[in-house]
Protein backbone atom coordinates (compact mmCIF):
# COMPACT_ATOMS: atom_id res chain seq x y z
CA UNK A 1 0.00 0.00 0.00
CA UNK A 2 1.09 3.70 0.00
CA UNK A 3 0.13 6.70 1.70
CA UNK A 4 -1.51 8.48 -0.57
CA UNK A 5 -5.42 8.35 0.71
CA UNK A 6 -3.70 8.67 4.42
CA UNK A 7 -1.98 12.12 2.37
CA UNK A 8 -5.26 13.08 0.64
CA UNK A 9 -7.73 13.08 4.09
CA UNK A 10 -4.99 14.89 6.26
CA UNK A 11 -5.43 18.07 3.61
CA UNK A 12 -9.33 17.64 3.90
CA UNK A 13 -9.79 16.91 -0.01
CA UNK A 14 -12.45 13.93 -1.50
CA UNK A 15 -11.19 11.77 -4.36
CA UNK A 16 -13.48 13.95 -6.23
CA UNK A 17 -11.61 17.42 -5.59
CA UNK A 18 -7.96 15.80 -5.78
CA UNK A 19 -8.79 14.28 -9.65
CA UNK A 20 -10.11 17.64 -10.61
CA UNK A 21 -7.26 19.32 -9.15
CA UNK A 22 -4.71 17.05 -10.75
CA UNK A 23 -6.90 16.70 -13.71
CA UNK A 24 -7.21 12.24 -13.35
CA UNK A 25 -10.47 10.49 -12.54
CA UNK A 26 -11.94 9.60 -9.31
CA UNK A 27 -11.61 6.28 -9.88
CA UNK A 28 -7.95 6.15 -11.25
CA UNK A 29 -7.02 7.77 -7.48
CA UNK A 30 -9.23 4.77 -5.82
CA UNK A 31 -6.87 2.38 -7.67
CA UNK A 32 -4.17 4.26 -6.75
CA UNK A 33 -5.26 4.49 -2.92
CA UNK A 34 -6.37 0.76 -3.16
CA UNK A 35 -2.56 -0.39 -4.46
CA UNK A 36 -4.71 -1.44 -7.56
CA UNK A 37 -2.63 0.52 -10.12
CA UNK A 38 1.21 1.88 -9.89
CA UNK A 39 0.93 5.79 -11.29
CA UNK A 40 3.21 6.72 -13.84
CA UNK A 41 6.20 8.64 -13.49
CA UNK A 42 4.69 11.68 -14.47
CA UNK A 43 1.82 10.84 -13.01
CA UNK A 44 3.72 10.20 -9.60
CA UNK A 45 5.45 13.69 -9.96
CA UNK A 46 2.32 15.30 -10.47
CA UNK A 47 0.89 14.07 -7.39
CA UNK A 48 4.12 14.50 -5.48
CA UNK A 49 4.48 18.09 -6.25
CA UNK A 50 0.41 18.73 -5.49
CA UNK A 51 1.05 17.75 -1.95
CA UNK A 52 4.78 19.06 -1.81
CA UNK A 53 5.63 15.64 -0.58
CA UNK A 54 8.39 13.40 -2.13
CA UNK A 55 7.69 10.66 -4.39
CA UNK A 56 8.99 8.33 -1.85
CA UNK A 57 6.76 9.45 0.79
CA UNK A 58 3.70 9.21 -0.84
CA UNK A 59 4.17 6.19 -2.67
CA UNK A 60 6.67 3.63 -0.52
CA UNK A 61 5.47 2.54 2.99
CA UNK A 62 8.63 2.69 3.95
CA UNK A 63 12.26 3.86 2.74
CA UNK A 64 15.50 2.12 2.64
CA UNK A 65 17.80 2.54 5.26
CA UNK A 66 20.60 0.32 4.77
CA UNK A 67 21.51 -1.40 1.81
CA UNK A 68 20.75 -5.30 0.66
CA UNK A 69 24.31 -5.34 -1.09
CA UNK A 70 26.54 -7.45 0.68
CA UNK A 71 30.40 -7.51 -0.31
CA UNK A 72 30.68 -10.65 -2.72
CA UNK A 73 27.46 -10.43 -3.98
CA UNK A 74 28.83 -9.00 -6.92
CA UNK A 75 31.54 -10.74 -8.83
Amino acid sequence: MNNLKKIRLENKLSREELSAKLGLTSRYIAFLENGERNPSLPTAYRISNFFDKPVEDIFLNTKCTKSTYEEGDIK
